[in-house]
């Protein structure tokens, strides 16, 4: 679960830009943004892919909720304060700048990054966007500050419509590949029941 918050970079709905500015604009236009996920990491010397699945919700007033339905059901909640993981029979736990102030400083990083603000990417990232033809695109990121550059090699993003793939290369070799299908943008608000899944 330890990458999961870097996924609030990647999630926001309609990507029809061609340029980081236009990612930018397009992303703060989003509202709420779901969807579902197949999060595969290959780990060097293992042979078979651990594989997991699930969905996720992003709500630019409430936070990420991101749910892992298998191999078991982990449900991981990101907002502007705190980050809890809650998973079935066991206290929730919260992590927050008291308790543990690097992830939440990797936490606070990546919701500023939803927005794919310019500051924030020259800052923290080299980056190179190309643009793939035919609306398709591609992001690609050499982290250059801490703690992500402890965390990452590179990460690369892609897409056309929508955030397709997401693919973190990790210090170790590993990688991880984020795979999202079946957006959705309507209702751009919270339902009642998903409102509940932030309590």
């Amino acid at each position: 679960m330890k990458y999961i918050a870097i996924v609030l970079l990647f999630i926001s709905g309609l990507a029809q830009a061609l340029t980081i500015d236009e990612l930018r604009d397009t992303f703060a236009t989003q509202t709420t943004v779901r969807a579902k996920f197949t999060q595969e990491r290959q780990i060097k010397n293992i042979r078979a892919p651990l594989i997991s699945t699930g969905s996720m919700l992003l709500s630019q007033e409430k936070g990420l909720w991101w749910q892992q339905r298998e191999p078991f059901v982990t449900t991981l909640i990101l907002r502007d304060n705190e980050m809890i993981q809650r998973m079935d029979g066991q206290p929730d736990q919260t992590i927050t700048s008291e308790n543990n102030p690097q992830m939440f400083q990797f936490n606070a990083l990546m919701r500023a990054l939803i927005k794919a603000d310019k500051t924030v990417l020259e800052n923290h990232f080299t980056t190179t966007f190309t643009d793939k033809g035919q609306g398709k695109w591609q992001l690609h990121l050499v982290p250059v500050t801490t703690p992500l550059d402890k965390l990452f090699s590179e990460i690369s993003l892609s897409g056309s419509q929508v955030i397709e793939q997401v693919v973190l290369t990790d210090k170790q070799g590993d990688a991880t590949t984020i795979t999202f299908s079946d957006h959705q943008l309507i209702p751009e608000n919270l339902t009642p029941e998903e409102a509940r899944y932030f309590d």
